[in-house]
């Protein structure tokens, strides 16, 4: 084994890419971690890349810095009112495909945020977003993601990840921002 490979010190749930499928890697499985991004890792073993999500950190060995959705958006006890529009953005933000390492925004996945009213005063957010390909499995994985961190958002009393296809994702709608990550500028 080099130093950059880990081995799994406990069973661990990961969800296979690009497929979406739910498999447990058992204790003892060599694994590369080749992205730690939006508080999951992206791990390559059995010619395979999987996604570890951060709860089980401990598996890799790794202590876990908390969950994400903990640590960026702390909710308040008893808040209530409308959630901050900028907030939203940042926190989808911290949501990546785990293949590439761009967040959903800067790879403009992200189609529309409608922010509206709920009944108990606070927000319901409606968001539209795409994939880079129609055939990738991970896009509930990757919408489910976005989903539960806007959940923790003070201000939010639901949220709707939708996803679309029209119109069809392109290279053209990422910014520049993910433009310079990817080297394509």
């Amino acid at each position: 084994m080099d130093e950059h490979e880990l081995k799994l010190n406990r069973d661990c749930k990961a969800v296979q890419i690009p497929l979406g499928a739910e498999v447990t890697l058992p204790a003892g499985t060599v694994i590369h971690i080749t992205q730690t991004l939006g508080g999951n890792y992206t791990v390559q073993t059995m010619g395979g890349l999987f996604r570890i999500a951060d709860k089980d950190t401990d598996a890799l060995g790794i202590q876990s810095s908390g969950s994400l959705m903990e640590a960026v958006c702390q909710k308040p006890e008893g808040h209530s009112g409308p959630v901050d529009e900028k907030l939203v953005w940042d926190t989808l933000k911290s949501c990546y495909d785990p293949e590439i390492p761009v967040n959903i925004v800067d790879l403009g996945l992200v189609y529309d945020l409608v922010i509206e009213p709920a009944p108990g005063g606070n927000s319901k957010l409606r968001v539209k977003m795409t994939l880079t390909a129609p055939g990738c499995g991970m896009g509930t994985v990757i919408a489910s993601d976005a989903r539960q961190k806007l959940l923790y958002l003070p201000g939010v009393e639901d949220a709707d990840v939708e996803i679309v296809w029209d119109p069809p994702w392109h290279q053209s709608m990422i910014t520049a921002d993910g433009r310079r990550i990817l080297g394509l500028d």
